[in-house]
């Protein structure tokens, strides 16, 4: 009996074990709670012609097969998407397909943007969004309204006081927290964007465009603060050049686990350390797992053969 009360003793050390592996796996990543209000697909309207979460206006069109073209490859338009209701959740994440290209290869403009702001649906200067906004405006800019080192197009953060003006002459040169220069217009393979925020911890941007699921980092922004009350919009707008600004899906989700420990700005390079341990955490799970089944046969034996000396 005490051989017998050992092994069991084996078998919850193995389950163990292995739970504390899962755990120590499974920590950091991301649990998300879909949020359908600020979430949007085809066909995006239903049969009066509306969507229950979304506004939408100006020059915007929807086909109900493929995008809601907020403008199309034409001079003087603004177009915008909005949703009714405000983003209160303290930590969440926006992901969404875009789709900017047009007619001209080398002439094009002007951009479209994606806001979190304590205003909606109101058209101006901005991007087809107004000045002196109160939140974040992030700016997928295609058209270079001045000289700078970096190439266009190029995505940059501003966040709004309220009272600030967008610095238009210089593309926001005097208003960026952060930027990165990313070449997505008229690509072969999906655009998305995916944005994820943590209440006063930090907001970090990442593009794909070059390959399908590979996602480049862009920028991160530390202590970032957003309204607590904020609106999800996107507007786009172009003026002497022009091009095609579609969205095509947005997926919100309401983040409920703790941020990571740790974060740092994000370059894109090979983690060596996180496959290396990711490869010694699945020989570990496989070695708790064969010491498991070893020690369950064990006990079932022993088991048996108690019952047998019974009779």
């Amino acid at each position: 009996m005490k051989v017998l009360s050992k092994y069991l003793a084996l078998l919850g050390l193995a389950a163990c074990f292995m739970f504390a592996l899962d755990v120590s796996a499974d920590e950091d990543s991301n649990q998300a709670v879909p949020l359908r209000t600020h979430s949007i697909y085809m066909p995006y309207i239903d049969q009066d012609l509306q969507n229950r979460w979304f506004d939408f206006g100006a020059d915007t069109v929807i086909n109900t097969n493929k995008y809601i073209r907020l403008t199309h490859d034409r001079q003087s338009q603004t177009g915008w998407l909005w949703s009714r209701l405000p983003l209160t959740t303290a930590n969440w994440q926006v992901e969404f397909e875009f789709s900017i290209d047009g007619q001209n290869p080398s002439l094009h403009g002007d951009g479209m943007a994606v806001w979190f702001t304590t205003e909606r649906a109101k058209v101006g200067p901005v991007f087809g969004f107004i000045d002196k906004f109160e939140g974040l405006g992030i700016f997928f800019d295609t058209y270079a309204n001045a000289r700078h080192p970096h190439s266009f197009p190029y995505v940059m953060a501003m966040i709004g006081d309220g009272q600030t003006e967008y610095d238009l002459a210089n593309d926001g040169k005097l208003n960026e927290v952060a930027g990165c220069e990313a070449d997505i217009r008229s690509k072969p393979i999906a655009t998305k964007a995916r944005i994820t925020y943590y209440k006063n911890t930090y907001l970090e941007v990442k593009l794909q465009y070059k390959a399908w699921d590979q996602w480049e980092p862009c920028f991160t922004i530390p202590n970032a603060t957003i309204p607590s009350v904020a609106y999800l919009g996107f507007t786009a707008l172009t003026g002497e050049v022009s091009d095609n600004h579609d969205i095509i899906s947005v997926t919100t989700n309401n983040i409920v686990s703790v941020p990571p420990r740790s974060y740092k700005p994000s370059v894109r390079q090979p983690d060596s350390s996180s496959s290396s341990w990711f490869g010694l955490l699945f020989v570990l799970k496989l070695i708790a797992t064969s010491a498991f089944l070893g020690v369950l046969v064990l006990v079932y034996r022993m088991y048996k053969n108690q019952s047998n000396k019974r009779f």
